[in-house]
């Protein structure tokens, strides 16, 4: 094992020691107290390597920037670049607390993640793992997600930090740092970023998965809520009086195409998903997401949605329906301009220097970039290695998590070099 990868390996196994779920549902920033304990520890590990203008917001958010290193004499302008990682964990159901393995030299076939529990990774059920035979894995226990969602992201940036720091002779421009909150639960953690303190011409995420992919177009994201009030009446004298906002409700839902559904469509193919319908005898209130890569056609389906509360409306005017829209991201690559497009440029050729394989995605979801780059600060993003994210099953191959960092490594230099040749 390489000191680089030894040196990944030793925090990322350190930062997933740190309970840091975020939870949806709860309107502070961070929703829960453990995000602190990991933004305290990353805080910590910053001041060591003698960062300047350190600060942990009272939304723990926290920033930092490693100054310059010039050689003598350079009169170059070198772009200032930052990199943003999100400290919590996504929660679906499973176990806060992460119990990681590493198998070295992974034989093939089957894990037995966890032989107390009886829960196995089957490869028939997960052919992804035939790629890594024959290299060191790390997995969970079972009992929980992995946490290189995004904490690979968190190791990865910290060792390109400490590289730098530990070897002067690698020249490069101000970089900046920002590991937010409650990425999870709708990017409140970026949301809650001071831009003052991230000052940077652009920035990267490392928030997806295998080797190799690169992800500069995600989602138009939006949220709608549509509240129906009806009439609660007794069923002796329900006739002409009663009002049924469940059934109200059934019928919103039933004004939709549901071939444009998640379950229905992939790649570009946009989607309204209607989430959930909560009911009792006198309300509803039903939550529905709002995705598609084209700002058009998103603008659309919120068109969608209005003119079917509208329809809602005029078959049952008795009832009091209200409709509210929210935004929550962009697609990147909406705020991609000839004069930051090098963020991407930079990527692709550090990839090919490093001779990785560039698999770009359009991603159907979105990152803490899309709304950065909504901000005006242009923020790509690309693989930390790990796959299956968001389960039991998810997985980190070391090789991947090294070649990562050595992109983030290999992006500083690239920044620098072309500065340079100027």
């Amino acid at each position: 094992m390489s000191q680089l990868t030894q040196q990944l390996l030793d925090r990322f196994l350190r930062y997933v020691n740190i309970p840091s779920q975020s939870k949806a549902g709860v309107a502070a920033v961070p929703s829960t107290p453990d995000q602190w304990h990991m933004a305290q520890q990353l805080e910590a590990e910053l001041e060591v390597m003698d960062l300047e203008n350190i600060q942990l917001s009272d939304r723990c958010v926290l920033t930092g920037m490693l100054p310059a290193n010039l050689p003598a004499g350079f009169t170059g302008t070198v772009p200032k670049i930052g990199f943003c990682c999100h400290l919590d964990t996504v929660d679906v159901n499973l176990s806060p607390q992460v119990h990681p393995q590493v198998i070295r030299n992974y034989p093939g076939g089957d894990v037995v993640l966890n032989a107390d529990k009886n829960i196995v990774m089957k490869a028939a059920d997960h052919p992804e793992l035939a790629d890594y035979v024959g290299q060191d894995i790390v997995f969970t226990d079972g009992t929980s997600v992995l946490g290189a969602d995004n904490k690979a992201a968190l190791a990865n940036v910290m060792t390109m930090l400490q590289t730098l720091t530990d070897h002067p002779e690698i020249h490069h421009g101000d970089i900046y740092v920002a590991f937010v909150p409650d990425e999870e639960v709708g990017l409140k953690g970026s949301k809650s970023l001071d831009i003052s303190r991230f000052p940077v011409d652009f920035a990267y995420t490392i928030d997806c998965c295998a080797l190799g992919e690169v992800v500069y177009e995600t989602f138009n994201a939006g949220a709608a809520t549509v509240e129906i009030q009806g009439i609660s009446a007794h069923p002796m004298n329900a006739k002409g009086n009663l009002v049924n906002p469940t059934l109200l409700a059934v019928d919103f839902a039933n004004f939709f195409d549901r071939k444009e559904t998640p379950e229905c469509t992939e790649g570009k193919e946009g989607y309204i998903w209607i989430k959930s319908i909560q009911s009792n005898a006198s309300q509803a209130t039903v939550q529905l997401a709002i995705r598609d890569h084209d700002k058009t056609r998103y603008e659309a389906r919120k068109q969608t949605i209005l003119a079917n509360v509208e329809r809602l409306k005029a078959r049952e005017p008795r009832a009091r329906i209200r409709c509210t829209l929210e935004d929550i991201y962009g697609n990147i690559a909406d705020a991609m301009t000839s004069d930051n497009r090098e963020a991407v440029d930079f990527l692709y050729e550090a990839l090919a220097e490093l001779a990785i394989t560039p698999k770009t995605i359009a991603m159907r979801g979105g990152t803490d970039g899309s709304w950065l780059s909504t901000q005006g600060i242009f923020t790509p993003n690309y693989f930390t290695g790990a796959l299956n994210f968001h389960s039991r099953y998810e997985f980190l191959p070391l090789p991947s998590l090294e070649k990562s960092c050595q992109v983030t490594l290999k992006l500083v230099e690239k920044v620098f070099r072309k500065a340079a040749e100027k």
